[in-house]
């Protein structure tokens, strides 16, 4: 085995690239502010392992590492959630009732795209859990003996849009203030919107990440009656 193959086969390869194209996409969202740093950082991946012929395998020996570190992640939205948690309280039936009809939402106009476009069952079952997060709709898809790798893939691109166009597309519908801004971007974008909006406003962060979490809750519950009423 040559010195770039060891290279290769070590985690620290897959964590370099992970860090350094993270890095470079934190300096280029410095000029184009809409743009995602996740997009940049998984885009430039996938280019560098195409154009260099390296194996997925060898990059998730350190990419697995990052992905591991998602849980502790997620897990401290608590944090933010527990400073407004009277806010919350105050709120909270208007909250749940919102990002219940926005999840409902999602699922209705996720039906009707690939009904109009005649896409196939299986686009259809990944497509109804995209709004999400992908720890769920990969299982919901996978519950139903469907491609995980197909519901995994429609979900991130859901957060990754969401996430660019959606802060645009609300203030140019007057819908600018933190709280209907986290909690559109929550339940439509789950983790990648969520943040995105952290890193730009601590509020609209956490309530971000309150309506992730409940989306996520609603979609599985209404997810299988759905299939089974479609089916």
């Amino acid at each position: 085995m040559n010195a770039l193959d060891s290279l290769l086969s070590s985690p620290v390869f897959g964590v370099t690239v992970t860090v350094g194209f993270y890095v470079l996409s934190l300096h280029v969202q410095r000029r184009w502010l809409w743009l995602h740093p996740l997009f940049l950082t998984s885009g430039g991946t996938i280019l560098l392992l195409i154009l260099a012929d390296i194996p997925y395998e060898s990059y998730a020996k350190g990419g697995d590492i990052i992905t591991f570190f998602l849980g502790p992640a997620t897990v401290a939205l608590a944090v933010p959630l527990y400073k407004r948690r009277y806010e919350i309280r105050e709120h909270f039936i208007r909250i749940v009732g919102s990002i219940t009809v926005g999840s409902a939402v999602g699922i209705v106009s996720s039906w009707f795209l690939v009904f109009t476009f005649g896409g196939s069952w299986d686009l259809l079952i990944a497509s109804l859990s995209k709004s999400a997060t992908s720890a769920i709709s990969v299982e919901l898809s996978r519950s139903l003996g469907k491609p995980p790798e197909l519901a995994a893939v429609l979900t991130v691109l859901t957060g990754l849009t969401g996430s660019m166009l959606g802060p645009l597309l609300l203030r140019l519908l007057r819908l600018d203030g933190a709280i209907p801004l986290g909690l559109a971007i929550g339940t439509a974008s789950h983790g990648i919107g969520t943040s995105r909006l952290m890193r730009d406003n601590e509020q609209a962060g956490s309530y971000a990440g309150l309506a992730m979490g409940i989306t996520g809750i609603v979609i599985s519950i209404l997810f299988i009656p759905i299939v089974w009423w479609l089916h």
